[in-house]
Formats: structure tokens, sequence, C-alpha cells
């Protein structure tokens, strides 16, 4: 098995953009921890016999609420009741205001030895458009200060945010270069429907959101991280060599996962599963020991459809051999057919066997996997 995503559903205020599950209050988070462990201890039977662990990854919500010893708790769960590789990537996602230096020094001393920092960016103005818990001066001392403990350390940034020049998008960039982080995600900040940006941007209180700007940005960003040493192996992430998210990599290449928490999702080769996204009604299942959970078993046309929306997004792109192998020898025939208008427009191409997007289709790989995709070809 490749990796363990443990979902923490819990965030100190809600930013204006994110449609994840999470809750404002904290009232529950002693019952959702123990909640957690009990669905870890419950799954263990879907792991094969000889597997071990290679990520695990606390994810959210904001894991970076809960304390030290409730974190190192939930890890020791695992380590208890599933073989944990040696060497297995930890990953926590924490925000510059939880990061102090006694929460960063405690952290180092814990089995995490990877750092995500949902930083966003570097400007005071953009932190209020989303509505960030942090400012921006606690989001350059929280890196100052994890740079001293860690070296397995990613940023998040976004944009596209409304108003935002290309003047400060480069100096965004050019801030996470200077603190020397070896990995970054970058996201374009989009409006979804649950969320409190429509509301706003309707009311006139922010700008709507400029597709034109957000590609810009994202062509400035992929010109200047590729100059500095940075790989760009996934349409929103950036790696030096040796720093790829191992947790990530994995979900793109398909391997198996298990989701904890409320709203985790899994996935086992063949079926997908999802947990409740309602926190009360999943301490409630789990304090019975029933596993708060819906199993889908995908289709053929499912795997398929989904191995090209990831392997698109990829440098390692779509393998026409394992189209053919796993799937069949017209799915290979389908795809290179509906692939032709794409190639033509220099947008795909085809190198060692392998179906790739270009430089000029990177941001529109998404739009170009969704004319790949089949409804049924029985």
């Amino acid at each position: 098995m490749s990796g363990i995503y443990i979902h923490i559903p819990f965030c100190k205020q809600a930013c204006h953009y994110c449609d994840f599950h999470f809750s404002t209050s904290m009232q529950k988070k002693e019952q959702m921890v123990a909640a957690i462990c009990n669905e870890i201890i419950l799954r263990q039977p879907e792991i094969h016999t000889g597997d071990s662990v290679q990520t695990i990854y606390f994810g959210g919500g904001t894991p970076s609420v809960l304390s030290i010893q409730e974190l190192q708790h939930i890890i020791d769960v695992i380590y208890t009741h599933y073989t944990v590789a040696k060497e297995a990537e930890i990953t926590i996602e924490a925000n510059p205001d939880d990061l102090a230096k006694q929460k960063i020094e405690q952290l180092a001393k814990s089995n995490i030895n990877r750092l995500s920092i949902g930083i966003q960016s570097f400007f005071e103005e953009d932190l209020k458009i989303m509505n960030r818990a942090h400012n921006a001066e606690e989001a350059k001392e929280s890196l100052a200060l994890a740079t001293q403990y860690f070296d397995n350390i990613s940023i998040d940034l976004i944009y596209g945010i409304p108003n935002m020049s290309i003047d400060a998008w480069k100096k965004n960039i050019q801030t996470a270069l200077d603190f020397g982080v070896p990995h970054i995600s970058c996201y374009a900040l989009t409006v979804e429907p649950n969320t409190a940006l429509p509301k706003l941007i309707e009311k006139g209180e922010i700008a709507p959101v400029n597709d034109d700007l957000a590609q810009k940005h994202f062509e400035i960003l992929v010109e200047i991280l590729e100059n500095n040493g940075f790989e760009h192996y996934e349409l929103s992430n950036f790696g030096k060599p040796g720093f790829f998210s191992k947790n990530n990599t994995a979900y793109w290449q398909g391997k198996n996962y298990l989701g904890i928490g409320p709203s985790a999702h899994s996935y086992n080769g063949s079926q997908r599963s999802w947990n409740i996204n309602n926190n009360t009604k999943y301490i409630k299942e789990l304090q019975q020991n029933k596993l708060p959970s819906e199993i889908e078993t995908l289709t053929i046309t499912d795997r398929y459809n989904e191995y090209i929306m990831t392997g698109l997004r990829t440098q390692w792109g779509v393998s026409l051999q394992k189209v053919e192998k796993e799937f069949g020898k017209k799915h290979k025939d389908y795809l290179l057919q509906q692939a032709q208008k794409n190639i033509e427009q220099h947008l795909l191409f085809i190198d060692n066997n392998t179906l790739l997007v270009t430089k000029k289709g990177k941001f529109l790989s998404d739009g170009i996997a969704s004319d790949l995709f089949l409804l049924n070809l029985g």
C-alpha cells in the first residue's frame, strides 16, 4: 500500500475560497481524534499482508490546530497497527499562525519530517481578500523558523487573485525562492459555489476572477521556477530533484491509499470509498465501531478516465502501452483518435509511446483530458 491520508476537519476561520470539509468549532476535537484512531484500527484488515505504509499525510482543514500530543497519538496508533516503511514521508499541512517556535521545535522532534505550509501570498491585501487567519509578517516568520528545523518544506501559493499585478506575483515567487524551499504547490483562485467568494464578487466587494490573468501568472510561474532548478512534475506542483511529494505522486500514479477522517476518500485499485462529511455523524458511527463510508466499484471506463485525467497532469504522461494492457486495444485506438485534434493544435504530443501535454497545453490540461474521456465503450 502506498499511503494513509488523515483529514483533520478543523479551521480557525473559513477562507473565502475553500470548499473542503471543515468546522470552525473545536468543541469535538478530542472526540474526533479518538474516532480517527478507531477508524485507523478498524481499517487495518484492508491492508495486504506484507504491505508497508510509505507515506502518512495530515491534511484538512488545518491539522496544525492539533496539539503535538494529539498528532503523535495518531501516528503511534498507525505504527502500532501497520507496518510503516523506515523512510516513510510524514507530512503535516500547517498554517503560518500555528507555527510559533515552540510548535516547530515539537514537530521537528516528532515523526513528522515534512511541512506543507499554507502561505498563499506574502501580501497583506491578498490574505485579506482570501480571509486567511495569518498575516504577511507571520507568513515570512513561519518560513524563517521552519527552514531552521526542516529540510523538506513545501509551501502553497495562490495565483489569479483579483487585482494582483504581474510584479506582485513575481515578488511572491521570488520571496519563496529566497527562503530556499524545495517544493512549491500553486493553485489558481477558483470560485466554488458553496463558499463566500461568489457572494462577495456579486456584491462588488471583490473583483471578479480573471482567467486571462491567471493564465499569465501560471506561465510566469512555470518559467521562473524551471529557471531556478524546479521540475514541473504535476500541473500544480514544482519540486527540486528528490523533493517531489511522495504522497501526492502516489495518487497521480494510481497507487492504493487509505483516507481516514470525515470526507476522506480511499482507493484500492478497483474501488473508491469516501467517508461521511459530517463530524457529529462520523464520531457517532465510530463510537459504535461502524465505518461511516460508502463504496463504489469502478468500471473500466471509470478507471480509464481517471488514468487519463491524472496522467496528463503529470510529467510522466499517459502510457499508450499501459492503456492497451489495462483497458484494451479499442481504448488505445479511441484515445489516439480523440487526441488527434489536440496534437494538431500543439497541445499534446507523443514521445516514447507516451502521450504528454505540451508547455502550451499545460494550463489547459484538465480541459484537454475531458476531450479524451469516454462515456462507454462497453
